[in-house]
């Protein structure tokens, strides 16, 4: 994939497909919605590091240093915590009495980032809100879409 698109697109576009194909059997009744959330949050997760270019804290402080190894892109926003936020909407949408669990996951991914020295907490905030948004936004579209359908008259 990435000989084909420029590093940070193809990385957009595999982390969350290999997710879906590994976690794929478990979210088979959402799985279109689950995996295009999760796409685009990264995608715009991506394109947003390219604009903003904030450096990461071990780019910018010698000490403590990171616990894995820290990407060479932007720091804002957390795409982890995009994607994560964005797939705990999505899941809480099909399985509401779930939500509580799904943003405790979502959190706790948000804040590895923050502990393991790679993010900023503005930086996963600010990926949280993005997820959350892109969720709501796709959902809405897809009503949109599923009402102008229904709205059509046949023939």
């Amino acid at each position: 994939l990435a000989r084909w698109l420029p590093r940070p697109v193809a990385l957009a576009v595999a982390v969350p497909l290999s997710a879906q194909l590994a976690c794929g059997p478990i979210i088979a009744l959402f799985s279109e919605q689950q995996s295009l959330v999760s796409v685009v949050a990264n995608l715009l997760a991506t394109l947003l590091k390219d604009v903003i270019g904030r450096e990461r804290p071990s780019g910018l402080y010698a000490e403590p240093k990171p616990l894995v190894h820290a990407p060479k892109t932007g720091s804002f926003p957390s795409g982890h915590a995009a994607t994560s936020f964005a797939c705990a909407t999505t899941l809480s949408f099909f399985l509401p009495r779930w939500a509580p669990a799904f943003y405790v996951l979502a959190a706790a991914i948000a804040w590895s980032r923050v502990y393991n020295g790679v993010h900023f907490p503005l930086d996963v905030l600010g990926g949280a809100a993005l997820g959350v948004l892109v969720a709501i936004a796709l959902r809405w579209l897809v009503a949109a879409l599923q009402r102008s359908r229904r709205a059509t008259p046949a023939g």
